[in-house]
């Protein structure tokens, strides 16, 4: 007897520690499965909705992966990092700043310079690819990285809190000491930083943004803007399009740390991706249908018109953009469908 086949999409909440693709490696693991991939890259240090897909459901990802997203973050001004992130080693700045703007003077330099259509470039630890390699191996290599701008849409950058205070002045991404609460409208001027500490200002924003917008960018951005300099110290993604981290079919997972001796004979230690559930990961699972119905709109179609689709054959259908053609009957996902022509549809991936 052979293993019937399996697919559909998880929302797995990623932990901070482990990387994407400890993830899919922690499904394929769970269903006994190769065919297992996500929609998205998470950095390591953030957190939040990273949809996997399975099976024949792999091949929504590459139309989830261009949903518009929503991040909360927390954003330090003060210091800058080499990867724009708390992962990432301290820079040494021109001069360390001891005058802090107020938190109107924030919201209005984020409403009047990142809200809306704006330019980006993203982090030089970016895993997009240049001439076949990731950006980030390229970095880490020391080699340059050469990113050209981008265009995204910033549609919200909301901050809910600023807090100020101090922080290492050696070690990213140490809590922040002797916190200040000032008015909206008041400037904070530090006083005297203890050793190995500098004075840095805080704000936790919220962020709903295109596809390929880099939230450690929008940081580091903001900061030099501000002439402050920036890194993130928190993200998480909370939204996925359709795709939600208070769902109630939300898998959670958590990092363990693994030690080893690798080819070398070097012992290293390194995280890898837990899931909280791993013995019945299926049953949260969306099925094709409810997958495809979170990815994209829908289309119904009559048994005769799957048939046609399948073969490869246009049915007559005045649709706009992308749609999912199924049988509500038998709740058989059958294709991904485009518009060929006005009153005609036809099949761009079919499903057996």
């Amino acid at each position: 007897m052979t293993k019937p086949d399996i697919s559909g999409l998880l929302v797995i909440d990623k932990p901070r520690g482990i990387t994407s693709h400890d993830v899919v490696a922690a499904v394929r693991g769970a269903l006994h499965m190769k065919r297992v991939g996500h929609a998205g890259t998470l950095d390591p240090m953030a957190t939040g909705v990273l949809v996997v897909g399975f099976g024949n459901a792999t091949r929504l990802l590459n139309y989830i992966v261009d949903h518009d997203k929503t991040y909360l973050a927390t954003i330090r001004l003060g210091q800058r990092t080499d990867t724009d992130d708390a992962d990432g080693e301290l820079l040494p700045m021109e001069r360390i700043a001891t005058t802090f703007p107020s938190r109107r003077t924030v919201e209005k330099t984020i409403a009047e310079r990142f809200t809306g259509r704006i330019e980006q470039v993203p982090n030089s630890y970016s895993a997009i690819k240049i001439n076949g390699q990731r950006a980030y191996d390229l970095a880490r290599e020391g080699k340059d990285v050469d990113l050209k701008a981008r265009p995204v849409t910033i549609s919200e950058f909301h901050v809910s809190a600023v807090r100020y205070g101090y922080a290492s002045s050696a070690r990213a991404g140490a809590p922040l000491a002797v916190a200040a609460d000032i008015s909206p409208d008041e400037a904070w001027k530090a006083g005297t930083a203890e050793p190995g500490m500098q004075p840095v200002m805080e704000i936790d924003v919220r962020v709903a943004c295109s596809a390929g917008t880099y939230i450690r960018a929008l940081g580091r951005d903001l900061g030099e803007e501000l002439g402050l300099g920036g890194h993130l110290t928190m993200l998480r993604r909370i939204r996925v399009g359709r795709f939600s981290v208070d769902a109630p079919n939300v898998m959670t997972a958590h990092a363990e740390s693994k030690t080893f001796t690798n080819r070398d004979g070097v012992e290293v230690t390194r995280n890898r991706a837990v899931l909280d559930d791993a013995d019945h990961a299926a049953d949260h699972a969306l099925d094709l249908v409810a997958s495809a119905a979170v990815s994209m709109d829908m289309l119904p179609v009559s048994g005769r018109e799957a048939t046609d689709l399948r073969f490869g054959r246009r049915i007559a259908r005045d649709i706009r953009g992308t749609m999912a053609a199924y049988v509500p009957e038998t709740n058989d996902l059958v294709a991904i469908v485009e518009r060929a022509k006005k009153g005609e549809a036809k099949p761009v991936a079919v499903f057996n």
